[in-house]
């Protein structure tokens, strides 16, 4: 469609125009619903295009009354060749040289061929001849009523009914789409119901227009709401006689989530004055109740309660709803154990033989607790109590359910139970109850991985595995500990944060005083000295160790020498063999590793490394004792006090740099003891050095 009384278009409507385009019962049925639902059949007409023109290569149909305006193209060949192009003038004549007027007006399409061959017929014999249609004419039409767009429309002679409803916007959402009317003169010629295209693509009642018709949309009928468990959810226009379960038919039918056999139905009584609930069973004799305009019908959907089922949760190796019987307990529903046993465990048992190239051998045999553990002394039942409504806690002990078949444990279960077994980890359970692994490497006599038994030791597990060696050194025994790793790095990185915070302070106070611009290039320097090294300092990693404070009795390598320790889950004991060196680092001459002799003190060591630098600390000496302990005496000279203490193998000897000799480390002053507080270790003060 080209025109619109001889003017452009209209533009297609903006969503603002749609969505002014609503109707009081939609505005109602929202109110009523808490949602909005639309018109059915509106959005089919939404973003129309801003021309219309039919397609020009369409088939012209037998029945095509040729009339004025439309173009001939006609053909003959034997005796009588010609080859025209015509059109129909007003009188519904057309011209043929050597044969003069023919009339074609109202003549079908099927029948011109032959019409036109009678009339040239008269004149010449022995000849064929072909006639097609060209140039199709115009004509007028209107579209009145509740269009979107009503007016006056100059359209393709093969335009339809159909296709000029949808040139003209469609039905206002207050205009039927079901009693759309084509009049011709003073007479209705058809009335077309748009829902036969929309629900079943049924055009067969569409027709073609004629010069003059008028297409009219009356006022929208009577209107009913469907919601809930339906295919479509929308307002439905229906005609008198139409029941619900023409309204169903229009939604599609209900949906899968549909209860089946009940609606809900909110209508007007008038003597009231008010509206009223009633409601429908969707049976045979509920599908023909007849529906009232307004009304707001609500198929209620299916609940989602299993009646049958009996729910198993938690830790267990995959959920899962069982089918209720009666008489059914615990044992019934559980009656393998291995139904407990988590994926993870068997993901770990899968993949127990696949190597990791990026991973070292330790970590490919390490042993240790898998999976979170079944806490066989608790588990429960909930259950819901059909007459008060009330969600009852109803607990048993697991083990004497399903392993002894205890009666008093071993529980009936009802439709709609919801077991859950929990680990040990979802409820702490006491440290007898817990699996613990224990890891033991070194001089002792059988090193591995053991489970530790209720309240065992140090001493006792080490009895337990067979006792040391006769080369153990029990000075030099490392016990590290996964919480208090996590404890001491947690520390430490707290205080390496507050550490930074007060050197930037003290940098920016500096930058902000400096006097020239060689002294700014100066901090700017040092600054940058002390970023590296708070770098190097949260790259070190807390080792976890606890310091045995083993006495130091070179000659007692017994079991007894070690504390009667209570050990945790993750342990680790490690003991060495007596090492034959001692270790001398930081400010000396020559930090290197020297032979243990008893009569050898810290001073002595100094001197074998050459001696303290220019740069050194000597009032801060301090000692990382093989035992995991730290001896140092800040408050006197390292000649006087420490410098005479004994040294035991496998020592470090730290001799510290005078943070008052080096500008940019002054700040750590406060620091120095960061190492030795954390027991981490000669490793971890090297790393920084």
């Amino acid at each position: 469609m080209a025109k619109q009384d001889g003017t452009q278009p209209q533009q297609p409507f903006t969503t603002e125009a749609e969505s002014a385009l609503r109707t009081a019962f939609q505005d109602f049925v929202k109110a009523t619903l808490g949602r909005d639902l639309p018109i059915y059949g509106e959005s089919l007409f939404r973003g129309r295009p801003s021309t219309f023109a039919p397609v020009s290569d369409l088939p012209v149909p037998a029945d095509y009354l040729v009339g004025t305006g439309d173009e001939l193209v006609i053909q003959a060949w034997g005796q009588l060749q010609m080859q025209y192009r015509v059109t129909v003038d007003r009188s519904g004549n057309i011209y043929i040289p050597q044969v003069g007027q023919v009339n074609v007006a109202g003549v079908p399409y099927a029948d011109l061929n032959q019409h036109i061959k009678q009339g040239v017929g008269k004149y010449f014999k022995g000849f064929e001849l072909s006639v097609s249609l060209g140039k199709l004419r115009s004509i007028q039409i209107y579209v009145v009523g509740a269009a979107r767009q009503p007016g006056a429309y100059t359209v393709s002679s093969l335009s339809s009914l159909v296709s000029a409803v949808f040139a003209s916007g469609g039905p206002r959402p207050d205009g039927s789409m079901r009693r759309i009317q084509l009049k011709r003169g003073d007479k209705v010629v058809k009335e077309f119901d748009l829902y036969d295209l929309l629900l079943a693509g049924d055009k067969s009642k569409d027709v073609a227009l004629r010069s003059g018709d008028v297409i009219f949309i009356p006022a929208i009928g009577n209107q009913v709401a469907l919601a809930g468990s339906v295919n479509n959810q929308a307002i439905f226009e229906l005609k008198p006689g139409e029941v619900l379960g023409d309204l169903l038919r229009f939604a599609g039918g209900l949906s899968t989530t549909a209860a089946g056999h009940k609606a809900m139905v909110e209508r007007n009584d008038l003597k009231q004055k008010s509206r009223m609930v009633d409601q429908f069973m969707l049976d045979e004799a509920g599908r023909k109740r007849p529906l009232a305009d307004g009304d707001i019908v609500n198929v209620l959907p299916l609940l989602p309660k299993i009646g049958n089922a009996i729910t198993l949760r938690g830790a267990v190796a995959a959920p899962f709803r069982a089918p209720w019987t009666e008489g059914m307990r615990i044992s019934d529903l559980i009656p393998d154990p291995e139904i407990l046993i988590s994926v993870d465990y068997w993901q770990h048992v899968n993949g127990a033989i696949l190597v990791d190239t990026n991973s070292t051998t330790k970590v490919l045999t390490e042993i240790k607790r898998r999976f979170d553990e079944i806490n066989w002394r608790y588990a429960a039942i909930e259950r819901l109590d059909p007459n008060g409504l009330k969600n009852q806690l109803i607990p048993f002990d697991l083990e004497k359910a399903i392993i002894a078949k205890d009666a008093t444990q071993n529980l009936l279960l009802r439709p709609g139970d919801i077991v859950t077994i929990f680990s040990k980890a979802d409820i702490a359970v006491p440290l007898a109850d817990r699996s613990k692994y224990v890891r033991i490497e070194g001089e002792v006599a059988r090193p591995g991985v053991y489970q530790l038994q209720p309240e065992e030791t140090l001493r006792s597990l080490l009895q337990r595995v067979g006792g040391l060696t006769s080369k153990a050194y029990i000075y030099g025994a490392q016990l590290t500990r996964e919480s208090l790793q996590l404890e001491q790095q947690e520390r430490l990185t707290e205080l390496t944060d507050r550490l930074e915070q007060e050197m930037n302070q003290a940098q920016r106070e500096k930058q902000l005083e400096a006097s020239s611009a060689e002294t700014l290039a100066a901090y700017k320097a040092e600054q940058l000295n002390q970023q590296r090294y708070l770098q190097k300092l949260r790259s070190v990693k807390a080792n976890g160790r606890l310091a045995l404070e083993v006495d130091s009795d070179l000659n007692n390598n017994r079991i007894s020498a070690l504390p009667d320790l209570p050990l945790q889950d993750g342990d680790k004991l490690l003991v060495p063999a007596r090492p034959e060196h001692v270790l001398v680092q930081g400010s000396v001459y020559n930090q290197s590793a020297f032979l243990y002799r008893e009569d050898r003190s810290i001073t002595d060591y100094i001197k074998l490394a050459g001696g303290p630098t220019r740069n050194a600390d000597r009032a801060d000496v301090f000692v990382i004792r093989a035992n995991g302990s730290v001896y140092n005496d800040r408050n006197s000279g390292w000649f006087s006090s420490i410098g005479g203490a004994r040294v035991m193998p496998g020592d470090t000897i730290v001799v510290p740099e005078d943070f008052d000799k080096s500008s940019w480390m002054r700040e750590l002053k406060d620091w120095s003891q960061i190492i030795y507080q954390f027991a981490l270790g000669a490793a971890a003060y090297k790393s920084l050095n």
